[in-house]
């Protein structure tokens, strides 16, 4: 039985399950392991992790600790109490009707990002007017319909996963920003921020940035320094904003202190900073990478709410999930019919009840034309149904891009 346990519980002959944090978080080799010894536990406390999984058939037993389903249900409870208290506003046109201009815009997103990131590696200075223009095309693309963007943000290449990422980071943080209600150019500046917050990775030596495993202790800390890189890159380019300084110089900052470079706490790290590092987590642990499988987006969700108990602000974390929905644009989704089905439109009404596009029939085995469903509608007026969880489309062997 896996169950989950405060970090000061463990003791030698326990089995860990599950770290409980994201990849770039822990210094171990692996996640599953057996606790032999007290330097095992001290290096968990070390990491700053304060809750672990722990599999019971295969180490030591916690009686009262909950179980990980305990865990789960009450984690969904609380993002269905905050996804019926106050949906985000949903944009002007359809995802068809936005999906291909999008499509145009992130592919010239991922240009200039590479550009940006060629000269950095080459020393030249950064040019933010050079990444103006695409941002302001983000950030237009987002309000006719953030759904187009976003679902575009997860489609990523091993190979270019650093640019991608940036990319990625930005069109995010431009929705954050947006429902959180900030102004026009502050939010523009934080688009720029998310394209360049990862640029000191371009002083990374390759064999520790393109790694194709978990780092040694030696590369975790030079990995790290690309913040301190990035900030530095920074304060000397020209036009270079506070807002998008925040955004490279605080993204791995966590709000219990444990974060790095500055181990920064609440409110010592900037609005910007803190909803930086939510948009950055939550970016990375949906992404497919050479060494990790990618989480399904409710899953991500789920596991952003969990670690805000410690790493984020935990408001934010709730605003953020009413910015992208527990079930966003492209996720696959099981009905009530036992339909598998791919969200199209966010509803302002509910983020439970979207407009969903039924494709497969999980019963009987086997493909449906194509048929929308909108689940704010009742019986006869093309809804009369409900959403009883989420699918990852490997499973199915079904791309969900394919039916947007």
């Amino acid at each position: 039985m896996i169950k989950k346990i405060p970090s000061s519980q463990l003791k030698p002959g326990m089995f860990i399950h599950d770290l409980n944090c994201g990849w770039m978080d822990h210094p171990f080799l692996r996640k599953q392991f057996p606790i032999e010894s007290g330097k095992d536990i001290a290096k968990i406390g070390d990491a700053d992790i304060r809750e672990v999984y722990i599999d019971t058939d295969k180490g030591l037993d916690v009686g009262d600790a909950p179980t990980e389903q305990e865990v789960q249900r009450e984690l969904e409870q609380e993002m269905i109490r905050v996804a019926e208290r106050e949906p985000a506003a949903v944009g002007g046109v359809s995802t068809r009707e936005e999906l291909a201009r999008a499509h145009k815009v992130h592919a010239e997103a991922n240009l200039i990002v590479r550009n940006v990131m060629r000269d950095a590696r080459l020393g030249h200075q950064v040019q933010v007017e050079q990444m103006e223009p695409v941002v302001e095309k983000i950030t237009t693309s987002i309000l006719r319909n953030s759904g187009a963007m976003l679902s575009l943000t997860r489609i990523k290449n091993k190979d270019d996963y650093t640019f991608q990422h940036s990319v990625g980071v930005c069109a995010l943080l431009v929705a954050f920003s947006r429902g959180m209600g900030l102004d026009d150019e502050t939010i523009r500046q934080a688009g720029i921020g998310g394209m360049v917050h990862d640029v000191g990775k371009m002083q990374t030596p390759d064999k520790v940035l393109n790694k194709p495993g978990k780092l040694t202790d030696e590369e975790f800390t030079v990995m790290r320094h690309h913040v301190v890189a990035s900030r530095e890159i920074l304060e000397i380019t020209p036009n270079i904003s506070q807002t998008a300084l925040q955004v490279a110089a605080q993204h791995h900052e966590r709000h219990d202190g444990s974060g790095y470079p500055n181990r920064m706490k609440g409110d010592e790290i900037s609005r910007m900073g803190q909803m930086a590092a939510i948009v950055d987590v939550y970016d990375a642990i949906t992404s497919d990478r050479v060494y990790h499988k990618g989480m399904a987006p409710t899953d991500a969700l789920r596991k952003m709410f969990e670690w805000s108990k410690f790493h984020f602000n935990p408001e934010l974390v709730q605003a953020f999930t009413r910015v992208i929905g527990i079930y966003p644009v492209g996720a696959l989704v099981r009905l009530e019919s036992q339909r598998l089905a791919v969200v199209v439109e966010q509803r302002e009404a509910s983020m439970l009840q979207p407009l969903v596009r039924a494709i497969f029939d999980a019963r009987r085995n086997y493909h449906l034309k194509p048929e929308d469903v909108d689940l704010s509608r009742p019986m006869g007026k093309g809804g009369a149904d409900r959403i009883v969880g989420h699918e990852l489309p490997e499973k199915w062997q079904i791309d969900p891009m394919k039916f947007l």
